[in-house]
């Protein structure tokens, strides 16, 4: 006898036996678990709905976290709420989707890794952002990082992660009575992540040791499961440890100086100590950004002690299988140090290299002779790799003329620093409503394909009511989702009921609606379409045509200006002048950059140029419809050619600030005044905006596949990894 269970929204029915529908309590239970302490269900929507079913409201208190939902369960009470949702198969799916997905028979990776499936590479990085309930990232680099390991997952690329564990996170960002920023760190309980403690060959965990002359800093190592992808993180929260130490790892970014130099020790040193007591020997480093190079002293000191190679032999050797990313032209984005801390924390290492202070801190300096240049971690990055790049086309031009005196000999375009623009992880940031469209119009495997161009040009074959019925729909929820937040954020500063009210009434969803969500660093110019408030509010208030504006982000605890931009935005809710069209939504993180990216029209990315590396948000909307308003920066300016979004400006930067900001805010003004709010509002008999369609068509049609991680992963394989576990030098072709 068989059953039908219901499927999950856009799953394939599975016919399913009675004696593996009807699950035993703790059979069901256990099941559930393991989906919950594998990340690789936080790409999967209808996975995940398994767990919001369950319990809607705890779902969205939690943070969407499982681990911690299913402890308030016990297996008797889940089996009955599975029975009332009739979930016995759509578990049973999930679960034997997850085993299959763990143990494939074939993979890209497989035919295209080659020497990795015996050498894997290590990847390290300061920060992953995975997903909102493991809250261990702070923004872009963080979630570069998180869809490079998921993409390397989905390929069957081989390849380990490493990180640090921060039990505080970043801050929760919450705005007081009058705009400001407050910063609330809260700690995470362990438990309630899908974290297990990192076991060597002889099965007990692990703790490393890093000597600095300060003392011993010792270290946990967790493993969390990322798909196919082990990340490895390191948390000096440990009771053998003096207490400062034992806060080391407590925040993201947080402390001075010297708490930066610590947690970097950790992350590169420990990271290579954690790789070896695991067993693991990597055939590749990746460094994604300076905060972990001092990774490739540790294993020079590795060579040096097992193969008795000598300083300038080891140097040499490892130099040969390091990857180093730089992902800022910003100078405050690159960590230096005085040789003091350098002493104080790598004078042990120093001693087992056989190599004098200077010699050291000359690793670290564009100038060796230089007594007085500080040490630099970009600066040993590109001096340790034989494969150095940036992260767009336009972030290399800059990156090599801003290193050029490491390479005096040499002319600015043969500096060798290459680029590999990012991309971003398209399960995790496509929505599931646009995702069941494609799966509609597009071939039936086009997931297994979606960095090829080809696939992506199906978009041309969907019907426009249905594209623009979907973009819709996401806007519609985005906006429910955007007044739940300004509401609650109301009820906590106890602002008046026509207040709250107001709030839950908030935003139209035929309105043109524009959002900008991203770090409120100064140079990002998050003011840049306020600066001119009187034109800014009649955009706002035009009676046929207004537009509605939604921010977000964070400004780091020490960036008093980018605290000011924040007050300053969220305070225009009170100008009566707006029109109530101006949202500023709180502590911006995954959750709410997935709302936003699924449900706007417009992005608006607007920084100084050239100082955006590449930038990645866009991308993400790319992806659900939404077209791009950017700068002729980053990413963009390699993306945009005219008919697939918006472009502000015309691609200078060799003029002062005050005058890049007047042309850029000036020239703003002028594309949303002629091009893209009439655009918009250009409707047929139908009530469709067929050119607006058309260039979501484009966009998607020429952006989505050349900007995914999968293509980006790829890339560093092909032109990067298999090089460097071959220990060969690289011709510098990803140039």
């Amino acid at each position: 006898m068989t059953r039908v269970q219901s499927p999950a929204p856009g799953a394939t029915p599975v016919e399913t036996s009675l004696d593996s529908i009807e699950l035993s309590p703790q059979s069901l239970y256990d099941k559930c678990v393991a989906i919950s302490r594998n990340l690789w269900w936080s790409w999967h929507p209808e996975v995940g709905t398994l767990f919001r079913e369950l319990d809607p409201v705890r779902w969205r208190q939690l943070d969407h976290n499982p681990v911690a939902l299913l402890q308030e369960f016990t297996p008797e009470r889940l089996e009955m709420r599975a029975g009332e949702l009739v979930l016995y198969s759509r578990i049973n799916q999930a679960y034997r989707r997850l085993k299959e997905y763990l143990n494939p028979g074939h993979t890209w990776g497989t035919t295209n890794s080659g020497v990795l499936g015996f050498k894997p590479v290590a990847y390290f990085s300061a920060e992953f952002g995975i997903h909102e309930s493991v809250p261990i990232y702070s923004g872009g680099l963080g979630v570069l990082s998180g869809d490079h390991i998921k993409s390397a997952s989905g390929l069957g690329v081989p390849l380990v992660a490493i990180g640090l564990f921060y039990d505080q996170g970043y801050f929760r960002q919450h705005l007081n009575a009058e705009g400001y920023q407050k910063e609330e760190y809260i700690q995470t309980d362990v438990k309630k992540l899908p974290m297990d403690p990192a076991c060597g060959p002889d099965g007990k965990p692990i703790t490393v040791k890093i000597e600095t002359r300060a003392g011993d800093l010792l270290a946990k190592v967790w493993l969390m499961r990322v798909g196919r992808v082990k990340l490895y993180l390191l948390d000096c929260d440990d009771e053998r440890n003096k207490p400062e130490d034992r806060e080391l790892t407590a925040r993201l970014y947080g402390g001075d100086q010297r708490t930066r130099i610590r947690q970097e020790l950790v992350l590169g040193v420990g990271g290579v100590r954690a790789l070896k007591a695991l067993g693991i020997s990597p055939g590749c480093y990746h460094l994604n950004e300076g905060h972990c190079v001092f990774a490739t002293l540790e294993v020079i000191r590795e060579r040096m002690t097992e193969e008795g190679m000598s300083f300038d032999e080891a140097l040499r050797d490892v130099s040969q299988h390091t990857v180093f990313t730089t992902h800022t032209p910003v100078p405050a984005g690159h960590d230096r140090f005085d040789g003091g801390l350098i002493e104080e924390h790598l004078g042990p290492l120093r001693d087992s290299l056989g190599i004098s202070s200077e010699q050291l801190m000359g690793l670290g300096r564009v100038d060796p002779q230089n007594h007085h240049e500080s040490f630099c971690m970009t600066v040993l990055g590109l001096k340790l790799s034989r494969r150095a790049n940036a992260v767009s086309s336009l972030h290399g031009h800059v990156t090599r003329r801003m290193w050029a005196n490491l390479w005096p000999w040499r002319v600015e375009e043969e500096i060798p620093i290459g680029h590999i623009t990012n991309g971003v992880h398209i399960p995790s940031w496509l929505a599931w409503q646009m995702q069941q469209l494609y799966d509609r119009n597009f071939p039936a495997d086009w997931v297994l394909h979606m960095g090829k161009s080809d696939v992506w040009q199906q978009i041309y074959q969907v019907d426009p009511g249905e594209l623009w019925e979907t973009h819709y729909a996401l806007k519609n929820l985005l906006i429910s989702f955007v007044r739940r937040r300004v509401s609650r954020q109301c009820l906590r500063r106890e602002e008046s009921e026509e207040a709250v009210e107001a709030a839950r009434n908030i935003l139209d969803p035929h309105v043109l609606t524009i959002g900008f969500a991203r770090r409120f660093a100064t140079y990002k110019r998050a003011d840049l379409l306020t600066q001119d408030l009187d034109r800014f509010c009649q955009l706002l208030t035009d009676t046929e045509r207004p537009i509605q504006v939604i921010f977000a982000g964070k400004a780091h605890p020490a960036d008093e200006p980018g605290k000011e931009l924040i007050r300053k935005i969220a305070n225009l809710r009170h100008n009566p002048a707006c029109g109530g069209r101006v949202v500023f939504i709180e502590d911006y993180d995954i959750n709410v950059c997935r709302h936003l990216i699924h449900g706007v029209d417009v992005w608006l990315n607007n920084p100084r140029r050239p100082l955006e590396a590449s930038g990645t948000s866009g991308q993400k909307v790319v992806l659900n419809g939404g077209l791009n308003l950017s700068v002729l920066d980053g990413w963009w300016a390699e993306a945009y050619d005219g008919q697939n979004g918006f472009a502000i400006g015309r691609g200078q930067s060799h003029v002062s600030t005050e005058i890049l900001d007047d042309r850029d805010r000036e020239d703003l003004y002028r594309t949303l005044e002629e091009e893209v709010i009439p655009l918009y509002y250009d409707r047929d008999i139908d009530g469709l905006p067929r050119h607006w369609i058309r260039r979501m068509m484009n966009s998607i049609s020429s952006l989505a596949w050349r900007f995914s991680a999968h293509r980006m992963v790829m890339d560093y394989n092909n032109l990067a990894y298999l090089s460097a576990a071959g220990g060969h030098s690289s011709d510098m072709s990803y140039r």
